[in-house]
């Protein structure tokens, strides 16, 4: 991804999380508030594998950290926390994984983060 004319990467809005905010295309919800989205992965890495997004149009960590509001950011964590707990995780443990750019393989360019559970995960990276 290229910079736009401010710094932050361009945003597209016809990527898959746009048109599933929008309503374009459905999902099964988790968890929903005036900041954040959760719905189930529709290829699961795991018995649990829930993506959490910011309603906001914001490619990554640090064009979110940089751009959104203070309630934008709070309510996006808040978000990712209610989810850990609403899918039992809390009790057992559970990986949060957010990729951003190329080199880490992020396929959809709208922030997200993986909430992974329901069984041991092994390793965070292929050694």
């Amino acid at each position: 991804m290229k910079p736009g004319v401010s710094g932050k990467p361009p945003y597209d809005d016809q990527n898959v999380f746009a048109r599933i905010l929008r309503g374009e295309i459905p999902c099964r919800k988790v968890y929903e508030d005036e900041f954040a989205l959760a719905f189930h992965d529709i290829n699961p890495q795991a018995p649990q594998h829930v993506l959490v997004i910011p309603k906001g149009k914001y490619v990554s960590f640090a064009d979110f950290s940089s751009t959104a509001s203070d309630a934008e950011i709070t309510g996006f964590v808040r978000a990712v926390g209610e989810v850990a707990r609403q899918i039992g995780a809390e009790e057992t443990g559970y990986r949060l994984l957010a990729n951003m750019g190329p080199d880490s393989h992020q396929e959809v360019p709208h922030l997200h983060v993986h909430v992974f559970a329901g069984r041991p995960l092994g390793p965070m990276l292929v050694r």
